[in-house]
Order: C-alpha cells, then sequence, then structure tokens
C-alpha cells in the first residue's frame, strides 16, 4: 500500500519545536504543513499575549478577518470579547488568546466573493492539538476560557457540548496537565443570536 504524501498527512507534531520559546514557535508555526488547511488560508495565525497571562482564551479557529490580519480575534467577535472581558474586570491585554485551529476554514462561491466560515473537522483539530499544547505549556494559564464548540472538542474530546456545561468550572487534565476550564459560547455565536443580550 503507497504511503501518503506529507502534505497528506494530519499532524502538526513534526512542525512544533520543542523547549521553544512563544517568537519560535510563532514562527516555526507559519511553515506548518500538518494539514491540508494551510493550503487555502491566507496565513498561520497564532496566539497572542504574555506567557504570564492568567487566563487563556481559547477559540475555534480564525475567521476571514484574523486570516487577513494575522492575529486572533481581531474582526467583530474580538470586538465583543474585548467587551465582555472588560465587563468582567478582565484587562483583555493581560489575556492569552488564541484558537484551537490556526488556519482559515471555509468556502467560497466563486473568487472574489465572500469567504464563509466552515467549522474544522475533529482530524483538522487533532492535528493542530500540538500547537496547542506548546502554547498552554508555556503559558501554564491558571484558567482556560474555552469559547465554543470547536474549542471544547479540541480540549476535551467529541462528546463536548458547550450547551451542557457553559460556565461551569472543569478540571481536566489536558496535554497531560491538570487545567481549570470554564465553557461559553463563542463571541460569533452570540453576534448570530436574535437575542444577544441574553446569549
Amino acid at each position: 500500500m503507497p504511503t501518503k504524501a506529507p502534505e497528506d498527512r494530519y499532524d502538526a507534531a513534526p512542525f512544533v519545536p520543542e523547549d521553544a520559546g512563544l517568537d519560535v514557535l510563532r514562527r516555526a508555526a507559519a511553515e506548518c504543513r500538518g494539514c491540508p488547511l494551510h493550503r487555502a488560508a491566507t496565513r498561520t495565525v497564532f496566539g497572542t499575549g504574555s506567557t504570564e497571562a492568567r487566563v487563556m482564551l481559547v477559540g475555534e479557529q480564525p475567521g476571514d478577518q484574523e486570516d487577513r490580519q494575522g492575529r486572533p480575534f481581531v474582526g467583530p467577535a474580538g470586538k465583543l470579547l474585548d467587551r465582555a472581558l472588560a465587563e468582567a474586570g478582565i484587562d483583555p491585554s493581560g489575556a492569552y488568546v488564541t484558537n484551537a485551529v490556526k488556519h482559515f476554514k471555509f468556502t467560497q462561491a466563486e473568487p472574489g466573493k465572500r469567504r464563509i466560515h466552515k467549522a474544522p473537522s475533529l482530524r483538522e483539530m487533532t492535528a493542530c492539538g500540538p500547537w496547542l499544547a506548546a502554547e498552554l505549556a508555556l503559558v501554564e494559564p491558571e484558567l482556560i476560557v474555552i469559547l465554543g464548540a470547536t474549542a471544547g472538542k479540541a480540549l476535551l474530546g467529541s462528546s463536548f457540548r458547550v450547551s451542557q456545561v457553559r460556565g461551569t468550572v472543569l478540571e481536566e487534565e489536558i496535554h497531560g496537565r491538570p487545567e481549570r476550564l470554564v465553557p461559553t459560547v463563542h463571541p460569533s455565536a452570540v453576534l448570530r443570536a436574535d437575542d444577544r443580550e441574553s446569549a
């Protein structure tokens, strides 16, 4: 049976340098070919913030604006997230913000038309897991805020349902480390809701 070409593998681990600092990880992630999502994405969107952050916010994947700018949560969902953090008394600049998947997955009817977000598969989330594990090991946050179902599935497995555990504190082992996590909806889900204030 023929072996798969490297670009058909779903594993970012060979691209993740061991014991690297944040800048080295970010540069290495830009060269990641651990799954096919890198092909259509404009750029890799790696996490931002201080490695001293007490809170790590983990979103799903970059959106259109994030893909274009190369930073997480810079679009409308990011503005809402900053507002929510400020209302909770958390300085957004003091948090580490990242996504479970580092490339934008989308559909596009025609070239030049709007790119529509498409949820990454479990295989794509799992492939990107080594990047998130490396970020967690560097930051060692006191609390991980899970933003949405994709982030929850990437961290806690395919049976995760944000509607069942939203707002609760979970204590789980993630990538070999005990972690405290609080799941909630993704800010983009709030933006799509009919009643944004109650969402």
